[in-house]
């Protein structure tokens, strides 16, 4: 049986978003959010769109939370600053999933239990459609979240389009995604987008500090510091890189990348080494993620220098995952990647300079 802790959209053994009742940073979003409520014009359908691991999720459930209370929401949201709620019995339940009113659509266990569907089954957002044919408990609203959208297969998200296109009255639907561009066109034009933005390296460390105390984990306030400087503003990976041995492997990875377009050899075949053989899958995984933090961040701070300059480098972000996943899917040898990773950096920081 998989573990309650090791569910798919939650970080081992941390709280799950649905637990979590703070809410760092995004007060401008939650804004957003009420001012269309207390407008009477509320949209049915929400594009939580940004990086992974800065509190989307937290927020769409906090947004059900302040829905499914008991009450008017309208009313709520008329003397409201933010989407805090009380715990009142809404909240428990959506706690322990079993209200009647909020579904979920995320990849659920396989057959086997020892692993998740790749996708977000089509027969389950089928079977969330034909609950939204009933009427919600009590005459109020009905909740779905998708976390996340980009799990949605074809046959899914075109099911998903069927009832936005036609959403029953007293409808929400809150669409994680981390990367909205990706999605079709159709869904993201029934949707209003709102954009959420990286943490600063405080909020990820206060948000961190949490999460751990509540994890009842020791840590080390400057380990803890350290990680969210590295995390690009995500809680998620920077309680995954306190770790004192991932936060030195990150912090290795990271001196590798700022040193762009010099090569150091002798650094990256030992960190090929670090990475080989069995024992060093999640290091793998946890040097992957760093390149693309750290792509990602690159891209997104240099949006507007134009396509010559940020095209060699989107070029490596798709070749890099396309390479990981195949050197995962057919069990290769991670070493060649690593020298071939940071070879094709150099000539796309290069390229990208002289652009």
């Amino acid at each position: 049986m998989i573990e309650s802790s090791n569910e798919p959209d939650r970080l081992p053994n941390a709280p799950h978003p649905r637990e979590t009742l703070a809410l760092i940073g995004h007060r401008r979003q939650e804004e957003a959010f009420l001012t269309a409520l207390r407008s009477g014009r509320m949209h049915h359908a929400w594009l939580l769109g940004g990086p992974e691991g800065i509190g989307k999720a937290s927020f769409a459930y906090r947004a059900a939370r302040f829905m499914l209370a008991e009450g008017e929401p309208l009313r709520r949201a008329a003397a409201a600053v933010d989407l805090a709620m009380p715990e009142d019995d809404a909240a428990r339940r959506i706690a322990a999933q079993s209200h009647p009113d909020l579904h979920l659509l995320r990849r659920i266990p396989r057959p086997d239990g020892k692993s998740f569907t790749s996708n977000i089954p089509v027969d389950l957002v089928r079977r969330v459609i034909d609950r939204f044919g009933s009427s919600a408990g009590g005459g109020g609203w009905r909740v779905a979240i998708v976390d996340s959208a980009e799990d949605l297969d074809r046959p899914g998200a075109n099911a998903l389009l069927k009832l936005l296109e036609e959403p029953p009255p007293r409808s929400l639907f809150l669409i994680v995604a981390h990367a909205p561009g990706r999605l079709l066109p159709t869904i993201r034009s029934r949707c209003r987008l709102l954009a959420f933005e990286p943490l600063g390296e405080s909020e990820v460390a206060q948000a961190g500090a949490i999460a751990l105390e509540r994890m009842r984990l020791p840590y080390d306030a400057s380990a803890l510091g350290r990680a969210a400087a590295l995390s690009e503003g995500s809680v998620r990976r920077a309680l995954t890189y306190v770790d004192p041995a991932t936060l030195a492997l990150v912090e290795a990875v990271r001196a590798r990348l700022d040193a762009l377009p010099s090569v150091d050899l002798s650094a990256l075949l030992a960190l090929g080494e670090d990475v080989a053989g069995r024992a060093g899958e999640a290091d793998f995984r946890v040097m992957i993620e760093t390149v693309q933090g750290w792509l990602g961040a690159h891209l997104h701070a240099h949006a507007g220098a134009g396509p010559a300059r940020l095209a060699p480098l989107a070029e490596v972000w798709e070749r890099l995952a396309r390479a990981a996943n195949e050197v995962e899917t057919y069990n290769l040898d991670r070493r060649p990647l690593v020298m071939s990773l940071f070879h094709d950096l150099s000539e796309a920081v290069s390229r990208s300079r002289a652009a």
